[in-house]
């Protein structure tokens, strides 16, 4: 594996321990998937991280996640999906939720069955899903979109308004920073600009995955009953409001942990926002020995 230098978020004080951080990558050539890594310079016992996002976005949403859990010991991989970020261009009207699976399903047999896998949005009904088939340590689900057993029963004009691919204007981040900022106070103006802009510059998520999702994923609830859960809401958040991940939290006899300041995106890359929900989640691999 080569060394790269991915992204150019740097790192907050908050967030990083003096600890030295290696960064890598892993390519996965038959699926076209590319895994952006940060390890420790040392070697340790935890288990590793695999990242997965959500609509639109790519390794570049873990930035500050890598770097944190990286320089206290955790080695972790952020998933590109197919035509997300760095990897394979595809064609995204054909893409589906079972392909988006599959490249979950093909990052964690190269990880291991010891892998603790942590969702953000569609991320994390990927790692349900992918947990129905894969063993896996533990589960941190940020924000998740919930299975169809949770869903309210799609409408005939939501499935219409959804087109073969979408943009950044379907998650209502098409307008002015400004506006944004006041929508997701968690987030700073130069948080909110690099959403924005790493959201894409055109189309290119998968309606028929979408569709998919709106009409509801069956999830197995008895095939992951033994693996360690945490479920993270946000009060701001405006893409999958706040009780539905306590929903699911409930249905899943999961652990949860409200962050009624935080915005969806404020979860992970707000640059003061995120620490909290890192803390938490560092709390939950360490009571667990992970």
């Amino acid at each position: 594996m080569s060394q790269v230098t991915p992204g150019t978020m740097p790192l907050t004080p908050q967030a990083h321990t003096g600890r030295p951080v290696r960064k890598d990558e892993i390519e996965l050539h038959d699926r076209g998937l590319y895994i952006e890594s940060w390890l420790p310079e040392r070697r340790s016992r935890r288990k590793p991280l695999l990242f997965l996002h959500g609509e639109l976005a790519g390794s570049w949403l873990w930035e500050r996640y890598l770097g944190y859990f990286a320089s206290r010991g955790w080695e972790g991989h952020a998933l590109n999906l197919r035509n997300h970020y760095w990897s394979q261009t595809a064609d995204a009207a054909a893409l589906t939720f079972e392909s988006y699976a599959d490249d979950v399903l093909a990052a964690m047999d190269r990880l291991g069955d010891s892998t603790v896998v942590l969702g953000h949005g569609l991320g994390g009904l990927l790692a349900l899903k992918a947990a129905e088939r894969h063993a896996l340590a533990a589960m941190v689900l940020i924000s998740p979109e919930l299975p169809g057993e949770l869903r309210v029963p799609a409408r005939p004009y939501e499935l219409r308004e959804i087109g073969d691919v979408y943009g950044k204007e379907r998650l209502g981040w098409a307008t002015l920073p400004e506006k944004l900022q006041r929508d997701n106070r968690d987030l700073s103006i130069d948080d909110v600009l690099r959403v924005q802009h790493l959201l894409g510059q055109k189309p290119h998520e998968s309606g028929r995955a979408r569709r998919q999702v709106v009409l509801g994923i069956a999830v197995d609830r008895a095939a992951i009953a033994e693996v360690p859960t945490l479920v993270i809401g946000g009060g701001l958040d405006r893409l999958v409001p706040e009780p539905g991940s306590e929903r699911l939290a409930d249905w899943l006899g999961a652990l949860y942990e409200p962050f009624g300041a935080h915005s969806h995106f404020g979860l992970v890359v707000g640059e003061h926002s995120f620490v909290q929900v890192a803390d938490t989640i560092r709390g939950f691999l360490d009571a667990h020995r992970l």
